[in-house]
């Protein structure tokens, strides 16, 4: 175990975190899991529970190998990443697996398994962002030689994955924004993208108020927005259900497995976790996670600030901060905040894709920190030296 943990780099906050989140994730998925084990199994919870601890512990290998990987190969495999993101999103969109009538997956046929693209392509666009931000430096203020090869993967991968997730594509739109920001884009170009994208929503809006049903989910996301707005019991069930359980479960909570809110919410192993977490465990559980979720935040923003090289800096506020973001739009879900967006917990809710590609989010981030550590490994015989010559 010693020797296991030896070989454990990278910040030691962020990996207690994440593991904290993981041993959650298990207790809360498999309280929330008896309405669909009852669906679909006569009530056997073990097929479920074995399947999700056996996704997070994959996870975490996951975390574990991808922490061991120098960020100068995420680097490398950047462009790469974007050029299969495309494509990949482009067929998702025409033939991929619907869900909600929104098509969101791909099945891979030989292991009969479904891939979510979009988990993919946020990483990828993280990745290349955060590449060409840093290979750019030298003129960044350029229109064309730094804005155009930036913006143009950024709204091509966003507009493929709006269709069917416009939570998603706006969080990772926000989140490159942000990246371009840190990483010294003429702010006048960003303005000029964050006009034009306000703008473009806003006539969305009204087209899809006035003729919902002339594009793809339109009427979906009109029914959401009048629903939030409305603020009716009758049509907000899910919300209603979430509000249910989190003034049921006060400030201690019910105790863990004690749920009844699972019994009638949609999705409380996923979309609504986080009712479910404060209705068992009480408002301070709530309060830790949100505050778990901010740590994760500010040792990235740690991390980035130390870092001597760019792209790794980059990367580990671009991955940590759509994580956190992804996080709080869940979590204002579930108190009726925001609109219903679908939007798992990271590395909470149950699911496969989505709790590994944030993993291996976490992982890019560790391997950020452990390369700061290991500089200051190198650096500690110069610091020795200077001492000594000082004194000397």
């Amino acid at each position: 175990m010693k020797e296991f943990l030896k070989k454990i780099n990278g910040d030691k906050t962020i990996w207690a975190v994440a593991v904290f989140l993981s041993i959650l994730s298990i207790l809360a998925v498999y309280s929330s899991i008896s309405t669909l084990a009852y669906k679909y199994k006569s009530g056997d919870t073990a097929p479920y529970l074995l399947k999700h601890l056996g996704i997070v512990i994959f996870g975490l290998a996951l975390m574990f190998m991808s922490h061991k990987v120098r960020s100068s190969y995420y680097s490398r495999f950047a462009v790469i990443a974007v050029i299969v993101a495309i494509p990949l999103l482009l067929l998702t969109l025409l033939s991929g697996s619907s869900i909600n009538e929104a098509s969101r997956w791909l099945r891979i046929p030989v292991i009969d398994l479904t891939f979510q693209t979009s988990d993919f392509a946020k990483i990828a666009l993280i990745l290349y962002v955060a590449r060409t931000l840093a290979k750019k430096q030298d003129d960044i203020k350029d229109f064309k030689s730094a804005f155009l090869p930036i913006i143009v993967p950024v709204v091509a991968v966003c507009v493929l994955i709006m269709p069917a997730n416009f939570s998603t594509a706006a969080m990772l739109f926000t989140t490159c924004l942000v990246l371009m920001f840190i990483g010294r884009i003429n702010y006048k170009y960003i303005l000029s993208v964050v006009g034009t994208g306000l703008v473009a929503v806003f006539l969305l809006g009204i087209f899809i108020w006035n003729f919902p049903n002339a594009i793809h989910r339109g009427a979906t996301w009109k029914a959401r927005i009048e629903n939030f707005k409305d603020g009716k019991s009758e049509t907000n069930y899910q919300v209603e259900q979430a509000k249910i359980a989190i003034a049921t479960g006060g400030i201690m909570g019910k105790g863990p497995g004690k749920s009844t809110q699972r019994n009638f919410l949609p999705h409380p192993y996923s979309d609504f976790i986080f009712a479910i977490i404060i209705e068992e465990y009480g408002l301070w559980m709530s309060v830790l996670v949100i505050f778990l979720y901010l740590i994760l935040l500010y040792r990235a923003v740690v991390i980035a600030t130390k870092c001597q090289k760019i792209f790794p800096s980059l990367l580990a506020i671009g991955c940590c901060f759509i994580l956190v973001f992804q996080a709080m739009i869940n979590m204002a879900v579930a108190v009726n905040l925001v609109p219903v967006t679908g939007q798992p917990l990271p590395l909470v809710s149950m699911g496969g894709t989505s709790l590994w590609f944030a993993s291996i989010a976490i992982g890019m981030v560790l391997s950020a920190s452990r390369e700061l550590e290991k500089e200051k490994v190198e650096q500690q015989p110069m610091r020795v030296q200077r001492a000594k010559a000082i004194a000397s």
